[in-house]
Order: C-alpha cells, then structure tokens, then sequence
C-alpha cells in the first residue's frame, strides 16, 4: 500500500568533507533524487455509437444478438436472457428488476439511468462500456470480467463483485453501499469522487488502485488487502483504527497520574 506524499529526506551533511580545503577534490557526492512513481490511471473506455437502430422486440433471448439497437425506457423486468449479447447498443431508462443476464456480453455499449433490483449479471463480461446514473439494488455481477468501464454517477446498493476481475475500470462520482469485491482482481481501478460505504475487499488482489480522490472510504472487512493500493494521507489517518485492529494493536490513552 502507498501512502501519498513526499517523505522526507534525513538531515543535511555531517561536518565538513575531507579535501575540501584543496579544491574539493574528495567533496561528498551529489544526493541522487529518487524517481517518484506515477499515481495509477485507468484506460476509460472509447466508446463511439453508430447510428442506431430503435428495437422493436416484445422482450430479451437467451443467447441473443443485440446490434446497433437504441433501447429506451424498455421494461425487460424479470425476464431470462442468459448469454445475450449486445454491441453497439445503448440502453437508456430500462428497468431490470429481477431479469436474469447471467453471461451476457455488453461490448461498446451505454447504459444510461438503468434501474431494477435484484438484475442477475452473474459472470457477464463488460468491456469498453459507460454506466451512468444508475439506480440499482442487490446486483449479481460475481465472476465477472470489466475491462476498461466507467462507472459514472448513480448509486449502487450491495454490489456483488465476488471473484469478478476489474481492469481499467474507473468509479466516479458514484455511491456504492456494502459493495463486495471478496476475492476479487483489481488491476488499475480508479475510485474518484465517489463514496465507498462498509466495502468489502476480503481476500482481494489489486495492483495500481487509486483510493485517493474516494469522497467516502469505509472498509468493513479485508483491510489488509489495501496492499497493491495508494490512499492519501487523510485517509491513512481515517483507516487508522483498522489497521490496528488488524494488527492486534490496543490505542489507548495514557493513564493520568
């Protein structure tokens, strides 16, 4: 885990160097400058919508191919597309209360103020895909792969994140209650302006994630896999209690006389 912030150097020269008095020939080296690592950034997605076509169906497939299509305002509530796959698609104002997408693809596609609880995306693949302002409850996205997505905005209640792999994925400006990334891969994942509330990460493995700019950051469980993260020095302060529950450390204050 990195903490961000300069540390500081130790003190200046100790005495005066041997020779200096004879034209410095043996004086102390220069002081190299350490490199400081560039903060983590993620890939956002490049996500360039054709002219699309509006779809007229009645409801979803399984294993179904969505191409090019404009879905606005669909009610696709409680219904089974298992496998789907969807492409060049946008998805605006649709309700997915308890619909069933487990394996579904979503591939260069918008999804725009989507709402439901209990939408069933268990082992979907997302990749090069925008999610705005989204309202949803209890969703199911264990196993799953996202690769360069952006989260924007929204609130996502008990997110299950289970063992799903996340690369190049940015959260912005979002609220996510109780979400779970138990054993989850996290490579280059982004928290910006948005609000972390009792996460989960037991047991996950991330590389180059940037907690800094998270509005909120409230850990429930897995503090000790913040190693792979950078957090601001706020918020080291913030997490402070954690960490020294983890470590089995007792703070308390000094006896008075």
């Amino acid at each position: 885990m990195a903490i961000d912030g300069e540390a500081g150097t130790a003190g200046g020269t100790h005495g005066t160097a041997r020779g200096a008095g004879r034209g410095g020939a043996r004086g102390a080296a220069p002081r190299r400058k350490t490199a400081r690592k560039a903060a983590p950034t993620a890939r956002l997605p490049d996500v360039r919508l054709p002219p699309l076509r509006p779809y007229g169906g009645s409801g979803l497939e399984p294993e179904g191919d969505y191409d090019g299509l404009e879905f606005i305002e669909a009610d696709f509530v409680g219904q089974r597309a298992r496998g789907a796959h969807f492409m060049d698609c946008r998805i605006q104002r649709c309700a997915l209360d308890e619909a069933r997408l487990s394996r579904v693809r979503f591939v260069d596609c918008v999804l725009d103020g989507v709402r439901g609880v209990g939408t069933d995306l268990a082992e979907a693949t997302l990749r090069d895909v925008e999610l705005t302002d989204a309202r949803l409850g209890g969703v199911q996205l264990h196993g799953g792969v996202l690769e360069r997505v952006v989260v924007r905005g929204g609130k996502i209640d008990y997110l299950n994140l289970r063992k799903a792999s996340l690369r190049d994925v940015t959260f912005e400006g979002c609220v996510l209650s109780e979400a779970d990334f138990g054993g989850a891969s996290l490579e280059r994942v982004v928290f910006r302006d948005c609000a972390l509330r009792r996460v989960d990460f037991t047991a996950a493995r991330m590389k180059d994630v940037d907690l800094r700019e998270a509005a909120e950051l409230d850990v429930e469980r897995g503090i000790e896999r913040l190693s792979g993260a950078v957090i601001s020095p706020a918020q080291l302060l913030d997490l402070a209690p954690a960490f020294a529950a983890q470590l089995g450390v007792r703070v308390e204050a000094a006896a008075v006389g």
